[in-house]
């Protein structure tokens, strides 16, 4: 997996997102520039692939010896009134906007860029390909999950902290028992349905 703006003095920022799936709660994403004296380099991946006690120490790493880190979101209400697709891209632009350095170059995971200020390339299955964006894909992760365990406190018998707001089988017997949440995505069909 490569470490872009290796051997140069590029500073290269990741950018991932999660949550654009979910019935609930914000999308989260997170740029981050890696630096490339991190001993931990090569052994970011994916966040969907990492177990989590793994990926919260591997958060923790990545949170006190990356040159930059942001993290961003795009609210329920942005997710409503944008549509998914461009709620995610202004919380990407937010999350590169939020960078202590200028990166010189931006690698978003994906097919789509968000209006950026700096040069920046979609890559496919970056979160595979790059470090920075997996370790950006790892910091999302995390800071979504925790949000979502928030939320189960918030509104109980949910399970949104087992499910993080996805249509599971549990969700979808607790939408249609107490109704959606201030939470939930009304602009998504199986919420919509609901109301």
């Amino acid at each position: 997996m490569a470490l872009i703006g290796e051997g140069s003095c590029l500073l290269t920022a990741g950018v991932d997102e999660v949550g654009r799936g979910p019935l609930a709660g914000p999308v989260v994403t997170a740029a981050v520039i890696l630096s490339p004296d991190d001993p931990w380099l090569g052994r970011y991946r994916d966040s969907k692939k990492v177990a989590e006690a793994k990926r919260l120490r591997l958060y923790h790493h990545i949170r006190r010896n990356a040159l930059s880190c942001s993290v961003a979101m795009a609210s329920v209400e942005e997710i409503d009134r944008l549509n998914i697709l461009h709620a995610t891209m202004l919380a990407m632009r937010r999350a590169v906007e939020g960078l202590t350095l200028q990166p010189d170059k931006v690698m978003v995971d994906g097919n789509r860029l968000p209006d950026l200020a700096v040069p920046a390339e979609a890559v496919i299955g970056g979160d595979d390909k790059v470090q920075q964006i997996a370790a950006a894909s790892i910091v999302a992760k995390v800071v979504r999950d925790r949000m979502m365990a928030m939320l189960d406190v918030q509104f109980p018998g949910f399970g949104f902290a087992k499910h993080k707001g996805y249509g599971t089988k549990v969700h979808m017997d607790a939408l249609r028992e107490y109704g959606p949440t201030p939470v939930h995505r009304r602009s998504f069909a199986p919420v919509a349905k609901l109301l």
